[in-house]
């Protein structure tokens, strides 16, 4: 069954095993990839299409209340007499389906992860990004032997929760794609990730014997690290989780022996069982009134490309678009008044 998603709106033995990887081998992924499997592991959206309407257009919505939209705005945009309209697509939601996996399962998952952090970032703080790899000696555990180890290496170094992204590959600029499981986590850090303003850390780039009175978290992961080899980073400051969890979604491994895999967990402080979030329905609206955007039917005779994909949605010109409501003084945009007509 297909659902309806909407376009552009709210939104690694020897010495090798005992040195940190460079940053790049860890967060310099492609935003195009190609296919790669290993094992039952194969990277998201290299699966089948799941159905003949996967990414094909479905309706309009917007908003036809040009009542409301008599208003010219401080960037000089003239809304009167306008309409607000945005094209609507299917989506199986499937991370497999190489159409949908970006634009309608990514983008879903995505909104839930943002909502569940926001909420549990009042009582935990700031959402960290961390990026928690194996050494090869652990490349034989299983996906769920795997997400137990990573838990472990993470609660070593401080982390007390989150939501873990599974990534059975690596990108390199001279290896491409290559196998090196590691999970990318957007959780919390017990007393808070100090150590990005730190002068030892941005000087030295590391924090451990040289400094063992620092207790940070640089200093525990570089001293976990000697005795377990597992690297664990904490990236940048990302200007938005929901859109940092969106772009890891999209690089994310599934196992295909598994009939569901969910590829995002959740475990410590913000596991299910600990933490209860209730689900709130976001409604989509009107930029320009605010009102909830209603489906739309176009009666007029401007051709449109309605066969847009949305593994392709970048190419579609006028995803939203704002234009008059009538043409030669008839009214061409009417709003979907029941399940029956218009």
């Amino acid at each position: 069954m297909s659902r309806v998603v909407g376009v552009g709106g709210g939104r690694i033995g020897g010495e090798a095993e005992n040195r940190p990887f460079e940053l790049d081998d860890i967060d310099d992924e492609p935003a195009l990839t190609s296919g790669y499997r290993y094992g039952n592991f194969q990277l998201v959206g290299h699966g089948e299409v799941s159905s003949a309407k996967c990414g094909k257009f479905r309706s309009f919505w917007g908003c036809s209340r040009t009542e409301l939209h008599d208003k010219v705005t401080l960037d000089g945009n003239n809304y009167r007499g306008k309409v607000y309209m945005r094209k609507v697509f299917h989506s199986c939601d499937k991370p497999s389906c190489p159409v949908c996996y970006k634009y309608g399962w990514a983008s879903r998952e995505s909104r839930r992860i943002e909502a569940r952090l926001k909420e549990a970032s009042k009582k935990w703080g700031k959402v960290e990004h961390i990026v928690a790899t194996v050494p090869p000696r652990y490349y034989g555990l299983s996906y769920e032997g795997l997400r137990a180890k990573i838990r472990e290496v993470l609660r070593l170094r401080g982390v007390i929760g989150g939501v873990m992204i599974f990534h059975g590959f690596r990108y390199n600029k001279l290896r491409w794609w290559y196998y090196s499981p590691h999970l990318h986590v957007l959780g919390f850090i017990a007393g808070g990730y100090k150590c990005r303003r730190c002068k030892k850390v941005k000087e030295a780039g590391k924090c451990g014997i040289e400094n063992r009175g620092c207790d940070g978290f640089v200093n525990r992961s570089y001293r976990a690290f000697e005795k377990d080899g597992c690297v664990v980073r904490v990236l940048g400051e990302r200007k938005s989780v929901g859109g940092t969890a969106w772009y890891q979604l999209n690089h994310a491994s599934i196992n295909v022996s598994k009939r569901r895999c969910h590829v995002a967990t959740w475990w410590g402080v913000v596991s299910y069982r600990k933490l209860k979030v209730t689900a709130e329905v976001k409604k989509n609206v009107c930029p320009i009134c605010q009102h909830e955007l209603k489906e739309h039917r176009y009666y007029g005779s401007k051709r449109r490309v309605m066969a847009c994909f949305a593994s392709d949605i970048n190419s579609c010109k006028m995803r939203d678009f704002v234009e008059d409501k009538e043409e030669n003084g008839e009214v061409v945009w009417f709003e979907r008044v029941d399940k029956g007509g218009y």
